[in-house]
């Protein structure tokens, strides 16, 4: 039988990610099937959960998914014996208007999906009221169960104790407490965690941390307040239109921001997928009929794709014949120029006039509902498509002819709206789903 948990808290920067990776780890060395999953668009956690279980991990998203969406992607811990759902932000976060399933809150999975959460408290700079927040967490929604609570960064045992005892007043069991531990942080930087595949060290981060939680909590008492749970047995696949038949997908560390269950579903729908690393110098495979551009960090590496001549020309020679479409990152690439946080100017590869700029950081981050105004890969005019913006990019200049009507997840009309020109095209937004 599967067991499965959510694992989330009152806010964002608490632990989550490094407990859900030390459990995974910890379960796994006691020779657990763990599957973890990802509520809310982070492309960049995934990853890690991957590396943690041996697994791959997808999002699950209440605001752009539907119900069979979700309990699809879910169905993938059919074969687990744990399914660990790490959340976004606080428990209860997200956005003020309801999406296709939910408002893209972690509360949306542990309901709709039937699983207990376990709660990250973090007590720093107080005792009895963390027990305060977490019954507040426990009673703010009747759908959504606590299983308990793992406290992190305890300063001392007299601190553990205060908290302790307050938590078993108000009925809350405490599953662990882990002191604080430098050691096991993991890197950041501006869109969050640096990646998966640049950490040469991750593996062991893991390893450390798993040590070190099967040191401070009772794995066997989380391991018991899980949910058994049966997923559904007649799920359809995900209804997702893959851009072409054969696409070239840029991918190293500077194109890696795409959903994963975005992939798997081109390639269900019979797409065949041929990466490419534009670091490298590498251009599209020249027997594609589209290439996709994902977002990632190429404003760290601004310089070095100025100057890989090959990957531009190849890039420009596939545009002339064939349609390309970049994300975020892949998009300013697509653009005219990029400068970079030192305010140097970097040339792009000018298939569309974006052009934008990193000197002064703008924070451009939320939901986002497209209504196409004209066709990209996949997907003719009128098509719906709902996604997700994260970047500080500014704009300078975004001159060509927008590629679609966007909103925010209230409705109200956003300024980035895409570009297209020639066979080019262009978003700010990462494709989630469909909007049927």
């Amino acid at each position: 039988m599967t067991a499965a948990l959510v694992i989330s808290a009152p806010a964002s920067g608490v632990g989550k990610t490094t407990l859900t990776l030390a459990l995974a780890r910890a379960y796994r060395n006691r020779g657990l099937k763990v599957q973890c999953l990802k509520s809310g668009p982070d492309y960049i956690d995934p990853a890690f959960h991957a590396v943690a279980t041996g697994r791959a991990s997808v999002n699950i998203d209440s605001w752009a998914m539907a119900r069979e969406a979700i309990a699809h992607l879910a169905g993938r811990g059919a074969d687990a014996d744990l399914v660990l759902a790490e959340g976004s932000m606080g428990l209860f976060d997200g956005v003020a208007a309801r999406g296709v399933s939910g408002t893209g809150a972690t509360a949306d999975i542990a309901e709709m999906m039937g699983w207990p959460v376990l709660l990250v408290i973090d007590p720093s700079g107080q005792a009895q009221t963390a027990a305060a927040v977490a019954a507040g967490l426990r009673d703010f929604r009747a759908g959504v169960r606590l299983a308990g609570v793992v406290l992190n960064r305890v300063a001392s045992a007299r601190h553990e104790a205060l908290v302790r005892n307050a938590m078993a007043g108000a009925g809350i069991p405490v599953l662990g407490s882990l002191p604080r531990h430098a050691e096991i942080a993991l890197p950041k930087r501006h869109l969050g965690l640096v990646q998966a595949e640049e950490q040469a060290q991750i593996d062991g981060l893991i390893d450390e941390a798993a040590r070190f939680v099967a040191e401070h909590v009772d794995l066997d008492a989380v391991l018991k307040s899980a949910e058994v749970w049966s997923p559904q047995s007649a799920v359809p696949s995900l209804d997702i239109t893959p851009p072409g038949q054969r696409i070239a997908l840029a991918r190293d560390t500077a194109f890696s921001f795409v959903y994963p269950h975005m992939l798997e579903a081109w390639r269900a729908a019979g797409a065949e997928i041929v990466t490419f690393s534009p670091l490298a110098d590498e251009g599209p495979d020249a027997d594609a009929d589209v290439c996709w551009l994902p977002g990632g960090y190429p404003e760290l590496h601004a310089g070095r794709l100025a100057a890989n001549r090959q990957f531009l020309g190849r890039l420009r020679a596939f545009a002339e014949t064939r349609p390309v479409h970049g994300e975020c990152g892949g998009y300013m690439v697509l653009g005219a120029a990029l400068t970079d946080a030192d305010g140097v100017r970097h040339e792009m590869a000018g298939l569309l006039g974006l052009e934008t700029s990193y000197a002064k950081r703008r924070m451009h981050l939320g939901y986002r509902l497209a209504e196409l105004a004209a066709p990209m890969p996949g997907h003719g005019p009128g098509a719906r498509l709902r996604g997700h913006e994260f970047h500080y990019s500014t704009i300078i200049a975004q001159p060509d002819t927008p590629l679609a009507v966007v909103r925010d997840a209230t409705g109200t009309i956003v300024a980035e709206t895409g570009s297209r020109r020639g066979c080019a095209t262009g978003t700010f937004f990462h494709l989630i789903a469909e909007d049927r």
